[in-house]
Protein backbone atom coordinates (compact mmCIF):
# COMPACT_ATOMS: atom_id res chain seq x y z
CA UNK A 1 0.00 0.00 0.00
CA UNK A 2 1.48 3.37 -0.98
CA UNK A 3 1.35 6.57 1.07
CA UNK A 4 -1.61 7.95 -0.90
CA UNK A 5 -3.65 4.81 -0.17
CA UNK A 6 -2.71 5.00 3.50
CA UNK A 7 -3.82 8.62 3.67
CA UNK A 8 -7.19 7.74 2.13
CA UNK A 9 -7.73 4.94 4.67
CA UNK A 10 -7.25 7.36 7.56
CA UNK A 11 -9.62 10.00 6.21
CA UNK A 12 -12.19 9.37 8.94
CA UNK A 13 -9.70 9.96 11.74
CA UNK A 14 -9.30 13.34 13.36
CA UNK A 15 -6.30 15.43 12.37
CA UNK A 16 -4.61 14.69 15.67
CA UNK A 17 -5.12 10.95 15.24
CA UNK A 18 -3.79 11.16 11.67
CA UNK A 19 -0.61 12.87 12.84
CA UNK A 20 -0.05 10.12 15.37
CA UNK A 21 -0.97 7.24 13.03
CA UNK A 22 0.47 8.13 9.62
CA UNK A 23 4.15 7.41 8.95
CA UNK A 24 6.30 10.51 8.67
CA UNK A 25 6.04 11.83 5.12
CA UNK A 26 9.32 12.41 3.35
CA UNK A 27 9.74 16.09 2.74
CA UNK A 28 12.54 15.96 0.21
CA UNK A 29 12.89 17.97 -2.94
CA UNK A 30 12.68 14.74 -4.92
CA UNK A 31 9.39 13.71 -3.29
CA UNK A 32 7.94 17.18 -3.90
CA UNK A 33 8.87 17.00 -7.60
CA UNK A 34 7.41 13.48 -7.91
CA UNK A 35 4.17 14.62 -6.27
CA UNK A 36 3.94 17.65 -8.56
CA UNK A 37 4.57 15.56 -11.65
CA UNK A 38 1.90 13.01 -10.62
CA UNK A 39 -0.56 15.88 -10.22
CA UNK A 40 0.51 17.35 -13.58
CA UNK A 41 -0.03 14.03 -15.40
CA UNK A 42 -3.40 13.47 -13.69
CA UNK A 43 -4.62 16.85 -14.95
CA UNK A 44 -3.42 16.45 -18.56
CA UNK A 45 -6.72 15.08 -19.88
CA UNK A 46 -5.13 13.71 -23.10
CA UNK A 47 -3.58 17.05 -24.05
CA UNK A 48 -0.32 16.73 -25.99
CA UNK A 49 2.84 17.60 -24.07
CA UNK A 50 6.15 18.76 -25.49
CA UNK A 51 9.26 20.29 -23.96
CA UNK A 52 8.40 18.82 -20.55
CA UNK A 53 12.07 18.81 -19.56
CA UNK A 54 12.42 22.53 -20.29
CA UNK A 55 9.19 23.31 -18.44
CA UNK A 56 10.27 21.40 -15.32
CA UNK A 57 13.76 22.91 -15.36
CA UNK A 58 12.44 26.45 -15.59
CA UNK A 59 9.88 25.79 -12.84
CA UNK A 60 12.63 24.52 -10.54
CA UNK A 61 15.46 26.82 -11.57
CA UNK A 62 13.68 30.13 -10.92
CA UNK A 63 12.84 29.43 -7.25
CA UNK A 64 16.29 27.88 -6.78
CA UNK A 65 17.95 31.07 -7.99
CA UNK A 66 15.63 33.22 -5.86
CA UNK A 67 16.38 31.18 -2.74
CA UNK A 68 20.15 31.18 -3.27
CA UNK A 69 20.24 34.90 -4.02
CA UNK A 70 18.22 35.59 -0.89
CA UNK A 71 20.46 33.28 1.18
CA UNK A 72 23.64 34.98 -0.10
CA UNK A 73 22.25 38.49 0.34
CA UNK A 74 22.22 38.95 -3.47
CA UNK A 75 25.96 38.38 -3.63
CA UNK A 76 26.42 36.97 -7.12
CA UNK A 77 29.94 35.71 -6.46
CA UNK A 78 28.84 33.69 -3.44
CA UNK A 79 25.72 32.49 -5.26
CA UNK A 80 27.69 31.35 -8.30
CA UNK A 81 30.07 29.34 -6.08
CA UNK A 82 27.16 27.82 -4.16
CA UNK A 83 25.38 26.85 -7.40
CA UNK A 84 28.53 25.66 -9.14
CA UNK A 85 27.98 28.13 -11.98
CA UNK A 86 30.21 30.64 -13.65
CA UNK A 87 29.25 34.14 -12.46
CA UNK A 88 28.49 35.17 -16.05
CA UNK A 89 26.17 32.18 -16.47
CA UNK A 90 24.43 33.09 -13.22
CA UNK A 91 23.93 36.68 -14.43
CA UNK A 92 22.47 35.40 -17.71
CA UNK A 93 20.04 33.14 -15.86
CA UNK A 94 19.04 35.95 -13.47
CA UNK A 95 18.36 38.22 -16.46
CA UNK A 96 16.33 35.49 -18.22
CA UNK A 97 14.09 35.14 -15.16
CA UNK A 98 13.78 38.91 -14.67
CA UNK A 99 15.77 38.91 -11.45
CA UNK A 100 18.30 41.53 -12.55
Amino acid sequence: MNKLDQAANFSSLSLLEQRETLPQQESTLRSAVEKSLRRFFQNLEDEPVSDLHQMVMSEVEAPLLEAVMRYTGNNQSKASIMLGLNRGTLRTKLKNYGML
